[in-house]
């Protein structure tokens, strides 16, 4: 005979497990669609806020400063080598690249919190046209409020922060470099 105590124990325990199974996805689902909604939105302010200066190193050990693109329109571009969505934007850049040098667009790709070893080696695959930067302890991402990569940071010339983007937003490379 079926125990009935265990059998009520065991579809409690598949409801529980099935109920936080539907709030795990309900929650995820909301943020996904959050991150869809508010991607490449211009920021809150009336006035946009200076973007954060900073030094950074290169692969070549070399500083950089983004006061070094001062009177430029500029786009920070924070990444990993772990991250496929990432790989796919550097290659994208490295195609566009040429075109921004054109428009007078300054780029950086600032990869966040890698082992130089592991980014150098990431570059000998992948050989890009751009500066690509070091933020070794996440500094720099947390001063601009990098929750994820891959991100975009849209800078116009007067050094303004213009927009946050998780893609390349074609709209707000015009609108950085119309004003």
């Amino acid at each position: 005979m079926v125990n009935p105590v265990r059998n009520t124990a065991q579809i409690r325990a598949m409801m529980v497990s099935n109920g936080v199974k539907k709030i795990f996805f309900t929650i995820l689902s909301l943020i996904l669609v959050q991150n869809f909604l508010f991607a490449a939105q211009p920021l809150r302010n009336k006035t946009p806020e200076l973007a954060p200066n900073f030094n950074l190193l290169d692969l070549e050990n070399k500083e950089f400063s983004l006061s070094d693109f001062k009177g430029k329109p500029t786009i920070l571009f924070f990444w990993t080598t772990w991250c496929p969505h990432c790989r796919k934007e550097l290659k994208q850049l490295n195609t566009t690249h040429a075109q921004f040098l054109k428009d007078g667009v300054e780029l950086a790709a600032i990869n966040v919190e890698e082992p130089v070893e592991k980014v150098q080696s990431f570059m000998q695959r992948y050989p890009f046209s751009y500066k690509v930067l070091l933020d070794k302890d996440a500094t720099v991402a947390r001063d601009y409020g990098i929750l994820g990569v891959p991100t975009y940071i849209f800078i116009d010339k007067e050094s303004r922060l213009v927009s946050y983007s998780y893609y390349f937003s074609q709209e707000k490379y015009k609108d950085i470099i119309s004003k």
